[in-house]
């Protein structure tokens, strides 16, 4: 029985262990970190890595000796017939006599060494490998910028969602309350319908908001499961606070820092874009170059009216070549001519195109840097906003109770209040997202 039980504590305790598992509890940071390792498209960024780097070594590979094994068989199910002059075998001369040559089956064993000796393509695709390792590593990072200001954005909104319920539910609790003591006056003759009317419209509309956000809260949370490469079900706690977190990204010293556009990853692609335009190049000049290849092979041979090639007294027939190919390219109608200067026209258009990125790049940093300056501007504003719309909706509330302001006066009011709460939200999401906007293109 204790053995049982015993039994019984330790499936719990796993139990439990596997459920605790499932949860998860992330900062910002945390977020971002788990999210780089396991976001779907940052797990194919490293993919694309790895297939670069075995790319390189199938270019490299393609350059040295290889070696292919053939094994052949032949059954002449018909022998062809061959003529001969009778008077080989004592005939009579100006006649043929049919003579069949060989024996009906054969099998071929045959190894053969190729090594290239000189190929110009071959010497470009070895050259470009740098280029499409640099490719493959600059989109990675690219990948992961990008997995970062989706996780800040997704982060921000559940956090933007999750304060939106909780202001809305206040403000729930607050009109409830207004509209049971304006009932109670109006049923006691000291008040008008007007005034009830007035606070059931605001009530019906925030319910309608609140569950809105409530729905919204639950739908931003899956979007950041996803993001994050966890399920989308899977229950996730946010350890940041909307404010504080609005808070440390005020800090507005990185727009002092000095921009240095080679660690911008749009640059660093258009720089391999140009890269791999001038391979392209080089190998439609080398097409007009000769290649050299060298091979040798060793080979026996045997013959047999039956299938008996495996049999201890089978005789075998060894053969070896040795030889080398040259290929001259020579006339090829002015087509080799067209396509490199077709090469050429792409480079010359990678330039342009790298020029461009150039001026875009400073254009979308001025941009960054704009936004970000009054988003902190907008959060400033905001924030003495809502201060304001809370001081005239309480006095309003005062005025209300005391029979000096109109329900619609009051209501008003509260609708000030309740658009500056929700600027006030809004102003320290656009202050977070400004801020990783201004850091993917500072690359820092």
């Amino acid at each position: 029985m204790r053995s049982y039980f015993l039994v019984i504590v330790t499936l719990l305790a796993v139990s439990f262990g596997f459920s605790q598992e499932q949860t998860y509890s992330f900062t910002l940071d945390e977020a971002i970190a788990f999210a780089l390792e396991n976001n779907y498209s940052a797990i194919n960024a490293d993919r694309d890595v790895i297939d670069s780097q075995k790319q390189k070594w199938e270019v490299i590979a393609s350059g040295l000796p290889q070696i292919e094994g053939d094994i052949g068989y032949q059954n002449q199910l018909k022998q062809p017939i061959s003529l001969i002059p009778a008077e080989f075998a004592g005939g009579e001369p100006g006649t043929f006599v049919p003579i069949v040559f060989g024996q009906p089956q054969q099998m071929t064993a045959t190894a053969t060494l190729r090594q290239q000796i000189f190929d110009g393509s071959y010497i470009v695709g070895v050259q470009a490998t740098k280029s499409f390792l640099s490719y493959s590593a600059n989109n990675k990072e690219k990948t992961q910028l990008e997995v970062r200001k989706a996780v800040t954005e997704a982060y921000g909104n559940v956090l933007l969602a999750r304060e939106s319920v909780s202001i809305l539910e206040k403000n729930k609790a607050n009109l409830e309350k207004n509209l049971f003591e304006t009932a109670k006056i109006f049923e006691n003759g000291l008040g008008d319908e007007e005034s009830v009317e007035q606070l059931q419209i605001t009530l019906s509309n925030v319910e309608s908001q609140l569950r809105n956000a409530v729905r919204l809260e639950g739908i931003t949370l899956q979007m950041l499961n996803l993001i994050m490469g966890i399920a989308i079900d899977a229950p996730t706690k946010l350890q940041d606070q909307l404010d504080d977190l609005a808070q440390r990204q005020m800090v507005t010293t990185l727009m002092e820092n000095p921009f240095n556009l080679e660690n911008n990853v749009d640059y660093k692609l258009a720089i391999n874009l140009n890269e791999q335009r001038f391979y392209e190049w080089k190998l439609a000049k080398s097409k007009a170059l000769p290649t050299l290849n060298a091979f040798v092979n060793y080979g026996s041979s045997a013959f047999s009216d039956s299938f008996s090639f495996f049999g201890g007294d089978q005789e075998w027939f060894d053969s070896s070549v040795l030889g080398f190919d040259l290929k001259i390219p020579i006339f090829s109608s002015l087509g080799r001519s067209a396509s490199t200067q077709r090469a050429k026209i792409a480079l010359e258009k990678a330039k342009t195109q790298l020029v461009e990125a150039e001026a875009q790049i400073r254009l979308q940093l001025e941009r960054a840097k704009s936004d970000f300056t009054l988003a902190v501007e907008q959060y400033d504003t905001a924030k003495e906003n809502l201060r304001l719309s809370e001081r005239i909706e309480q006095k309003n509330q005062t005025k209300y109770s005391e029979g000096i302001a109109t329900s619609f006066e009051l209501r008003q009011a509260q609708t000030q209040l309740y658009d500056a709460q929700q600027g006030y939200l809004q102003s320290m999401v656009e202050v977070i997202n400004k801020k990783t906007e201004l850091e993917t293109i500072l690359n820092e």
